[in-house]
């Protein structure tokens, strides 16, 4: 079984922390992994409630300003919704994502409700204009593939 680490770096780059996932799928340009979230008991990302085992399947790209995370609850693996993470493109390698966070994020429920979230820590960061205007158009993108259904949005009713 492939596993990969993933690092979360902050927007200069420094880890924030490190977890393993499983590799589901690999393209030149991008990671599918599957993970579980065993950092705490629980976080809160926007509306959704995420507890320690609920399932991640990921997704990252070196040459988008996202990755996609949809949470499954540990109990009955039931879709919680997608958390969307708005990042520079990322650098993959056959060992370890990194991926560096703008602080922006998008939630997205099960029925397709969309929330922006953290946008406040978004316009706090040092960040270059170009990175910042990549960032909203990242954005405007995932809203989008929301709209469009497209995948992974477009399941369970999202």
């Amino acid at each position: 079984m492939d596993t990969v680490t993933v690092y979360k770096l902050d927007h200069q780059g420094r880890e924030v922390y490190r977890y393993d996932g499983r590799v589901v799928a690999r393209a030149p340009d991008q990671i599918q992994i599957e993970a579980r979230f065993e950092a705490r008991d629980q976080a809160r990302l926007g509306p959704i409630l995420l507890r320690r085992g609920d399932r991640m399947v990921e997704w990252f790209y070196a040459d988008r300003w996202y990755n996609i995370f949809e949470i499954h609850a540990a109990a009955d693996d039931g879709l919680k919704g997608w958390y969307c993470n708005i990042t520079r493109p990322a650098s993959l390698d056959t060992a370890t994502v990194r991926a560096d966070d703008l602080a922006l994020d998008l939630v997205v429920m099960p029925g397709g409700e969309v929330v922006l979230v953290d946008e406040d820590e978004f316009e706090a960061l040092d960040i270059p204009p170009a990175d910042r205007a990549a960032a909203l158009a990242a954005a405007d993108d995932l809203r989008r593939a929301v709209a469009a259904r497209q995948p992974p949005f477009d399941a369970n009713g999202a």
